[in-house]
């Protein structure tokens, strides 16, 4: 790259390179980099892509997007990702927020159309919140409700509270670290009980992408040889929790529906059952206490 060069022909080598090196999106890793390089919105800059670039414009990108090529993901090398259209910071110390998971949100907003439970504002908990994606999702599409944040982490609980703060909800979210045994919790306190627990099994986990293995964290992906080890830990606490009626959305692997649904049964749960991704794939055991 030379200081001749434009936002045009930069992001086409960049595109190139990272394809060679065999990168996930390419094409949109080079675009955002070089905006965050810019400190340009990224549709400002591609409508401005014959502007030409200095090369102390260059020089930052070119730090970012050989991060990229070596496999890092770009919500780390940013420090954020958007998820359910509200930004939050994210790290090593966190899963990468997916649009997957979105769809627990979705549950909640068509389960609960009114924001309440009924008998007055919602209360709920999320079970192993990492960067607070879900808990910081559910108080800003629920004004009312308030809710308990649990995760054994506490750098992740720190960066939780921090983008509770930055979506203006940590008013109404506590935080608590713990692991998916008994809470210091009163019984039945709960309308809703939401997780993304680690699922991932010991199998699979050794056939995941570099991208994934070698830089999110293990103990949030790999949950014992069947993928199931932390649904099992938190379906009786949950059952603790909720009151009668109570809702329950715990994400899974596509391949597990049938035993998680078994697991959540075999707790105590009833109106089992699993909802699909917009890839039909299975996602989440949905039930009711």
């Amino acid at each position: 790259m030379n200081s001749r060069e434009t936002v045009r022909s930069v992001l086409a080598k960049a595109e190139a390179w990272l394809a060679e090196k065999g990168v996930d999106g390419p094409r949109l890793s080079a675009q955002l980099l070089l905006a965050r390089a810019l400190e340009k919105d990224r549709l400002a800059m591609l409508l401005d892509a014959d502007k030409p670039l200095a090369e102390t414009e260059l020089a930052p990108f070119r730090a970012l997007i050989r991060r990229r090529a070596a496999g890092e993901p770009v919500a780390y090398i940013l420090g954020e990702k958007e998820f359910y259209g509200l930004p939050f910071a994210v790290g090593p110390e966190v899963l990468v927020p997916r649009p997957e998971t979105e769809g627990i949100v979705e549950a909640v907003r068509e389960a609960f159309p009114t924001g309440g439970s009924g008998e007055g504002p919602l209360r709920f908990a999320d079970l192993g919140t990492g960067s607070g994606c879900l808990a910081v999702s559910l108080a800003s599409l629920l004004p009312d409700a308030s809710g308990l944040a649990v995760d054994a982490s506490q750098a992740a609980l720190g960066l939780a509270a921090s983008n509770a703060a930055r979506n203006g909800v940590s008013g109404r979210l506590a935080f608590l670290r713990a692991d998916f045994g008994r809470l210091p919790l009163p019984d039945g306190c709960c309308d809703l009980v939401v997780s993304n627990p680690p699922y991932v099994t010991c199998a699979e986990y050794a056939e995941l992408s570099h991208e994934v293995a070698d830089f999110e964290p293990r103990l949030a992906l790999v949950s014992g040889e069947d993928g199931l080890d932390a649904v099992r830990a938190l379906l009786p606490e949950a059952a603790r929790l909720l009151r009668p009626g109570g809702l329950l959305l715990v994400e899974i692997g596509c391949r597990q529906g049938e035993a998680a649904c078994s697991l959540t049964r075999e707790a105590g749960f009833r109106e089992v059952g699993v909802l699909r991704d917009l890839a039909g794939l299975q996602r989440i055991v949905r039930a009711r206490a």
